[in-house]
């Protein structure tokens, strides 16, 4: 059975005009998946158009009355798009006629749309955004929460550490991902209250936890997830699209001051592709939200068309690998331990195992140099 993603086709800033034409790219370049594409069903017959058998056979539309907006209050899509493409979609994944849902749509509204329809996984309190970042190492750090929860407990940063090592080892071929936990500085006594609650959870436990890692080393690769709360993992999301952005900017100004740098930017021309290409954002479009009875990808609202076929490869590869299964049979590992009994170990000093224990099917690796 070929995996099947629905795709809320009327989201984020461009709709069909670019989800159609990804999803026409992926089934061009992927034979073993079906697509459903979820909206106006005129619209997307229309931009959907004439394409070869071996396409159509594959690729369905479901026709959808409204549109959840980019700045609609998550509570009022919730109560009133109940026939919204974002709302489809996900029913779709919880009807099981599709197996990953993608949306570009309002966070928001997909984050709440998402668990009242699909639930949240035994053990798991909240669900947390997580999305791959390059390092310097060639491959890929995954960080979260990068916004679902502004606040969390040392409890809920534990449970996001859990997720994020079963995505890092199903996703990344990872046996024993790295964990960290961001912090203002490596030193025990650095940080808030509940990061240092945290980490002392996450000693504890069979998670292979290196320590308080600080905003460097998510491009070092000092680990392999990096766990903070959502206010905290946004801001630095959003600031390292800013700085990317400003060397671009530099370096273009650079290059077209005169006619000796025009010169020599065509010398230079291979190198910066290479670079360009290992650190281009759409390559690691697609956050997961992790921590749902189902799998749901979040694509950045002003995705292109090359930006959007990364979040759908993203679902596929996540439901060839059944992550939500994955994470569902660690929790009782990790997460049925009360909190007391971790104090108490600590307390006793008692060894605890740094061997990950975790297993999956770990035979893909997303992030390449």
């Amino acid at each position: 059975m070929i995996p099947c993603i629905a795709l809320d086709a009327m989201s984020g800033d461009y709709g069909p005009p670019v989800i159609v034409p990804a999803a026409l790219q992926v089934l061009s370049e992927i034979e073993n998946v079906h697509l459903i594409l979820v909206g106006d069903e005129k619209l997307l017959t229309q931009a959907v158009g004439q394409q070869p058998a071996k396409i159509i056979q594959r690729l369905s539309i479901y026709h959808a009355n409204q549109r959840v907006e980019m700045n609609e209050l998550p509570s009022h899509a919730l109560r009133n798009k109940k026939d919204s493409s974002m709302r489809i979609a996900i029913n779709l994944v919880k009807q099981g006629k599709a197996e990953a849902c993608v949306s570009a749509g309002n966070t928001g509204a997909l984050m709440a749309t998402a668990r009242y329809v699909l639930k949240m996984l035994p053990g798991i309190d909240r669900p947390a955004i997580i999305t791959a970042l390059p390092n310097m190492l060639g491959g890929c750090t995954h960080v979260l929460d990068l916004g679902a929860n502004v606040d969390a407990s040392p409890e809920h940063l534990f449970q996001f550490a859990v997720m994020g090592t079963v995505l890092a080892q199903a996703v990344d071929n990872l046996p024993n991902p790295r964990i960290g936990l961001l912090n203002i500085g490596q030193e025990e006594i650095k940080g808030n209250e509940q990061v240092r609650k945290a980490g002392q959870l996450l000693m504890a436990s069979p998670i292979n936890y290196i320590g308080f890692v600080e905003g460097d080393d998510i491009y070092k690769g000092t680990v392999d997830v990096v766990v903070c709360d959502g206010f905290v993992g946004n801001v630095s999301l959003k600031t390292t699209e800013g700085v990317a952005k400003m060397i671009s900017h530099y370096v273009k100004e650079s290059f077209n001051k005169n006619l000796w740098t025009r010169f020599t930017g065509l010398l230079a021309l291979p190198i910066i592709k290479n670079i360009r290409q290992k650190i281009d954002p759409r390559r690691y479009n697609g956050a997961s939200l992790l921590g749902l009875r189902g799998i749901v990808i979040k694509s950045h609202g002003s995705a292109d068309v090359l930006a959007f076929t990364y979040a759908i490869r993203e679902a596929i590869i996540e439901v060839q690998k059944n992550v939500p299964a994955q994470i569902s049979s660690q929790l009782t590992t990790l997460l049925t331990k009360k909190r007391e009994e971790v104090v108490i170990e600590i307390a006793s000093n008692r060894p605890t195992p740094m061997n990950n224990q975790l297993t999956g099917l770990l035979n893909e690796k997303r992030c390449v140099g």
